[in-house]
């Protein structure tokens, strides 16, 4: 059985994500108290019918949240195939969203209504959760959509031990990947964005990837980012690591990310790993 713990920010993307889920076939509870999350689990393993199980629990438990550092490792001991997908987004994004929706933040009363105090003290006690996530999703600049696709690629198979890998390339003039395990910069290149034939193609063009990687300096940099990527994989499986994140920045997130993450998902895909790949900026307007 595949026990998911959805837990994270208020305002992150827990509903969509839960949404996703039981589109490829989850169970799905929400906002249950972590106290009762060992005896539902219990319940689960004696149903044979019951093989992929997410529930959701956030701050709006109060102070029975906080029960949850310790449930979580008694799960673990309990055989319980247990995970943990960790959704946040960046304060600026979570007071917009808030702001939007008119929804009242969990916390804001023990701050005197500060909807921003209330989103800092909630990123400050969920410090420890985040730290023993399995899985951690940055849904600052993610449409629903998008979510959506993310979820579904990383547990439409299993959440069982191995370890899965997700490429992502981005631009730094958006923000960088809060998310990302290991991140290289790639503005260091050749940039195609001058070149006024391959300004307005991107990396998933064969000659914005033939360009960038023509040079030898971008030749080196990728044999030795896959050498790196190579050595560390093994180690990450061994440590227990769920999901690695990989990810690869230039200005703008069209081009030379692009080739570079597409390259390290084909190699990892012909050494026959679980990676997934996703352009976050790739869709921007170019000014």
């Amino acid at each position: 059985m595949d026990f998911i713990i959805v837990t994270g920010f208020s305002g992150s993307g827990k509903s969509r994500a839960v949404n996703a889920l039981e589109d490829i076939g989850f169970y799905c509870i929400d906002n249950i108290p972590p106290i009762l999350i060992q005896d539902f689990a219990n319940l689960c393993v004696q149903n044979e019918k019951l093989k992929k199980i997410a529930v959701v629990t956030d701050t709006r438990s109060g102070q029975f949240f906080n029960d949850l550092t310790v449930v979580i490792p008694q799960l673990k001991r309990s055989g319980i195939n247990c995970k943990i997908l960790f959704l946040e987004a960046s304060d600026e994004v979570l007071v917009a969203r808030y702001k939007e929706t008119r929804r009242k933040h969990p916390l804001v009363d023990e701050v005197g209504g500060s909807l921003e105090a209330a989103v800092e003290l909630e990123k400050q006690r969920l410090i420890p959760i985040r730290a023993c996530a399995d899985y951690i999703i940055d849904t600052s600049l993610l449409s629903a959509q998008n979510l959506k696709l993310r979820i579904s690629e990383m547990f439409t198979q299993n959440a069982s031990d191995r370890l899965s890998v997700h490429c992502i390339s981005f631009g730094f003039k958006y923000a960088h990947v809060a998310e990302a395990d290991l991140l290289f910069d790639v503005r260091c290149l050749p940039n195609p964005f001058y070149v006024d034939d391959l300004r307005s193609k991107t990396g998933l063009d064969k000659e914005v990837r033939d360009y960038v990687m023509q040079s030898d300096e971008s030749k080196t940099l990728f044999s030795k980012i896959t050498d790196l990527i190579d050595f560390l994989l093994p180690l990450y499986q061994k440590e227990g690591k769920s999901q690695l994140v990989i990810a690869f920045g230039c200005t703008g997130g069209k081009h030379r990310s692009v080739t570079f993450a597409e390259k390290m998902y084909t190699h990892l895909t012909d050494r026959g790993v679980h990676v997934t790949i996703s352009h976050r900026d790739i869709g921007r307007q170019i000014y």
